[in-house]
């Protein structure tokens, strides 16, 4: 059951959809639903509000705290569409089982979440290259500090509507000294602490004039693995190659479509462990065509600079490469513009 309280006034008059900072806008409704006594309860779709909790709320203490990010799109009938939306559902489930949180049931997140972009569709931008982010996320919410798995749970949806995350492109620092995750952690999870920790180095990179750090492995720093928040991709000759998933890398859904996409043009793709020296050999020597990160947020997002302990190396950006290929064909599927061939897309019917 989906219980709805709609916002008697909507906010979105005051929005300046042709300035869009990132998750800064919040539209009208946001969804709610709690596990208590072990079971969901009833989905609540209400407008978009602050909410009070007690200093003692466990995910503050204990980071039992998950989340996902995805988009709706606005498609050139006017429609709209989310994308891959399932892919999310399963990954947030894979995160809840590694940190002892209950599993969301399908109805709640697929049918709340259909529901609650159905009521806000009108905050789904029509700009090019904007989008309605949105955030679903499942978090601790026992009011107390003993040090064990939460007894009450709350599952949320807020959206919010976007420009680009990233404008132009990126200079990444190969990092050899902080670990983004190591085996045996919860590094393939999209847990909240992931990101709280990786906000120093990541801060200290950009201090030293990067955008972004390239994150190597836990043991010796010799392995590639991702790049900031998004997974990574290098064209070294004529290979497309990314570091192959593993409990310390998340399985990206924009990854996925992406090598989906490269092997539907008879490219030659490869899932394989990617080193620091081979990465710069193939700098120094003029094999790397391309770089780029790969996420919701940002879709692609081209690298022209990778930093090495003792020197940088620079690629040049072209318009006409893959990365923006890749990204027009994505884009042309969200939007309705090319034939959605695997079924990505999921329109939704019965808009506000």
């Amino acid at each position: 059951m989906i219980d709805v309280q709609r916002k008697p006034a909507t906010s979105i008059d005051a929005v300046d959809f042709k300035d869009l900072p990132f998750g800064k806008v919040f539209s009208d409704h946001m969804l709610v639903c709690d596990y208590v006594d072990g079971q969901w309860g009833d989905v609540r779709i209400m407008p978009y509000e602050d909410v009070k909790f007690p200093l003692s709320l466990h995910a503050l203490h204990y980071g039992q705290a998950a989340f996902e990010g995805m988009k709706a799109y606005r498609m050139l009938d006017g429609g709209v569409g989310l994308f891959r939306p399932e892919m999310n559902f399963q990954r947030l489930n894979k995160s809840a089982r590694r940190l002892c949180m209950p599993e969301v049931p399908e109805e709640v997140f697929m049918k709340g979440l259909e529901e609650l972009v159905r009521i806000d569709s009108k905050w789904v931008p029509k700009e090019e290259g904007t989008s309605l982010y949105i955030r679903p996320f499942l978090f601790s919410s026992s009011s107390f500090i003993a040090a064990r798995p939460s007894e009450k749970y709350t599952f949320a949806i807020i959206t919010s509507p976007v420009g680009p995350y990233y404008s132009g492109t990126v200079k990444v620092r190969v990092e050899q000294e902080y670990t983004r995750s190591a085996a045996g952690g919860i590094g393939f999870t999209k847990a909240a602490g992931n990101y709280g920790g990786a906000f120093f180095p990541t801060r200290e990179a950009q201090n030293a004039g990067y955008t972004q750090i390239l994150w190597t492995d836990h043991r010796d720093h010799r392995f590639i693995e991702e790049s900031g928040t998004m997974n990574v991709m290098f064209r070294i000759g004529n290979t497309f190659r990314t570091p192959p998933l593993s409990d310390r890398i998340l399985a990206g859904i924009t990854r996925d479509s992406i090598l989906t996409l490269l092997r539907s043009w008879n490219e030659v793709v490869e899932e394989r462990p990617i080193t620091v020296d081979e990465l710069r050999y193939s700098a120094e020597h003029g094999y790397l065509q391309e770089a780029f990160g790969m996420g919701t947020a940002a879709v692609v997002s081209p690298i022209t600079t990778i930093g090495f302990k003792d020197k940088e190396y620079d690629l040049a950006y072209d318009e006409a490469g893959y990365g923006q290929r890749i990204k027009k064909a994505l884009g042309d599927i969200r939007s309705g513009a090319s034939p959605d061939r695997w079924g990505w897309m999921q329109v939704l019917e019965g808009l506000d």
